[in-house]
């Protein structure tokens, strides 16, 4: 036999063809491995896409009903009833403290409000801030439900004089003040809990009574993240402030000058000449 057929041989005869297939059966097991990890993980994508899906066929976003929406008769425990036009809210003051929302149902899914919070508008607050904690919001003892778009009502009343809002809010309806309504409210199911802060705004009606307009200022979304972070608002509204502040100087500024200029014709019509401004001679420092 030739020395190469030789070889081949002794190298046949040598081979473990148990390793061999050990090692077969291990590549297969990865290349199974692999394959099974990319389906597992293309489902599980699948699945929280499904998952975010269904939770946005049932998130409901509340905002103030249209200004032409047909006006909502809301009675409150007392028999006491107000009357919430499209747009507007409810304030009223009588020894009990009575609030209602007229309410649009922008998202896809059944509202239900949970609780709700109310109090003075703090000047910071009508920009960004954060909302009241959720251990001070005050439950809702009726089965408030706003369907997917349509509108619905909110009401709630403050009832005990010794509560620590009682007087401050009392006082801001006398004072035709800016009051703030947070409503927490949830999905059907519970889940996709918000709170959306409503601004309730007086304004003098032709026939001189007094409507409150209801305006949306932030949500919350207290079960997963917005769609705008907190530093995002924060940093519009420091841009707001600074622009307002600015204005605030300009404004006082040309009220200064309108002052002044006025002042001009009383100092001639007296027959005294206008005091002129010194001159000032500076070296040329060329």
């Amino acid at each position: 036999m030739p020395a190469g057929g030789t070889l081949w041989a002794v190298l046949v005869l040598a081979t473990d063809w148990s390793t061999i297939s050990s090692l077969a059966t291990g590549a297969g097991t990865l290349v199974l491995a692999v394959a099974t990890f990319a389906a597992v993980r293309s489902s599980n994508r699948s699945a929280r896409i499904a998952e975010i899906a269904l939770q946005e066929q049932r998130r409901p976003v509340l905002t103030q009903s249209r200004l032409d929406d047909p006006v909502q008769k809301i009675m409150f425990a007392e028999r006491n009833w107000v009357t919430a036009r499209g747009g507007r809210g409810v304030a009223e003051h009588d020894g009990s403290l009575y609030f209602a929302l007229s309410l649009r149902n922008v998202g896809a899914g059944i509202g239900v409000c949970q609780a709700w919070h109310v109090a003075l508008m703090p000047e910071s607050g009508r920009i960004s801030g954060d909302h009241t904690p959720e251990d001070q919001f005050r439950l809702q003892t009726r089965d408030l439900y706003i369907p997917a778009g349509d509108i619905g009502m909110w009401q709630g009343a403050l009832r005990d004089r010794s509560d620590s809002m009682y007087q401050a809010v009392a006082g801001a309806i006398d004072d035709q003040q800016v009051i703030s309504v947070e409503l927490l409210y949830s999905d059907q199911v519970g889940n996709q809990r918000t709170i959306t802060r409503f601004g309730l705004f007086p304004y003098t009606a032709e026939d001189g009574g007094i409507e409150w307009f209801a305006a949306v200022n932030r949500h919350w979304y207290l079960d997963g993240v917005g769609p705008r972070s907190d530093e995002q608002v924060a940093a519009a509204g420091e841009v707001l402030r600074r622009e307002r502040e600015l204005a605030d100087q300009l404004a006082r500024r040309e009220a200064e000058a309108s002052e002044a200029e006025a002042a001009q014709p009383e100092v001639r019509s007296a027959g005294q000449e206008p005091a002129q401004a010194p001159v000032i001679v500076r070296p040329n420092c060329e």
